[in-house]
């Protein structure tokens, strides 16, 4: 159960390697979070990643987890919430792709496809329903700012993205009076390994910002959260720019 100042004592991070997961986990450590799961495929990435955490004070586990595979979501994710509740789910997996290549690939669009979205509706509807079972929990759904207009240089990222929002928002509104809190993250663009050697479009924040305005979130038992928080202006007016002028747009 969450500690007096709404802190989760058990958290999920689903996408165990993700800098912004990980931020998150370290911060929610620091604040009274005293047991995590890492869940991802098996690697040498995820074990360092849950050394570090461990040496923060938490106990830390991992779990074979692929995206790519909802047919084992069921059993791998059935098994942390067999061991005990889980206060906090994170889903923070996903993948960019490659614009131009994934174009021209059709099944590369697709994998882009069955990562971001496919994968996240089978993983976020098995941890809703177990947090539904024990009465209470936050499921907190990384999407994207990119998701609320497709741009040209990256629709096939921003398109994935807007069906996971727009399948998060249906799952807050499902799990309403449940005991069961959604809350949907749009980040702008995030400095990150994956990101390094991409153009910038500002606002730019960083996985730390993000697991500030996470807790923050949290807190306020928020639905919704942009980072930076000037993003929802700026997409507010870019929504609504008619097609013409926004393909002119150096985006």
């Amino acid at each position: 159960m969450k500690d007096a100042f709404g802190t989760p004592q058990s958290l999920l991070v689903l996408g165990g390697t993700s800098e912004i997961g990980l931020a998150t986990a370290r911060r929610l450590i620091a604040r009274r979070t005293r047991t995590v799961w890492l869940a991802g495929r098996p690697s040498p990435a995820l074990e360092t990643a849950a050394g570090r955490l461990r040496r923060l004070g938490a106990e830390v586990r991992t779990v074979a987890f692929d995206a790519l595979d909802p047919g084992g979501h069921e059993e791998a994710l059935g098994k942390v919430f067999a061991e005990d509740d889980i206060d906090m789910v994170l889903l923070a997996f996903g993948v960019l792709g490659d614009q131009a290549h994934d174009e021209a690939d059709p099944l590369a669009a697709v994998r882009v496809a069955q990562t971001n979205y496919t994968g996240a509706v089978s993983a976020g509807l098995v941890c809703a329903g177990a947090m539904q079972t024990q009465g209470h929990g936050s499921l907190v759904v990384l999407t994207a700012a990119a998701g609320e207009r497709a741009r040209r240089a990256d629709f096939i990222y921003g398109s994935s993205k807007a069906g996971l929002d727009a399948f998060a928002q249906g799952l807050g509104d499902a799990m309403h009076s449940t005991g069961v809190h959604v809350m949907v993250v749009r980040p702008g663009f995030v400095r990150t390994r994956r990101t390094a050697g991409r153009p910038e479009t500002p606002p730019v924040t960083t996985p730390e910002a993000v697991a500030t305005a996470i807790e923050l979130g949290l807190r306020r038992r928020s639905e919704t959260v942009w980072v930076p928080g000037t993003l929802r202006v700026v997409m507010a007016g870019v929504r609504h720019l008619p097609r013409p002028l926004f393909r002119r747009l150096p985006v």
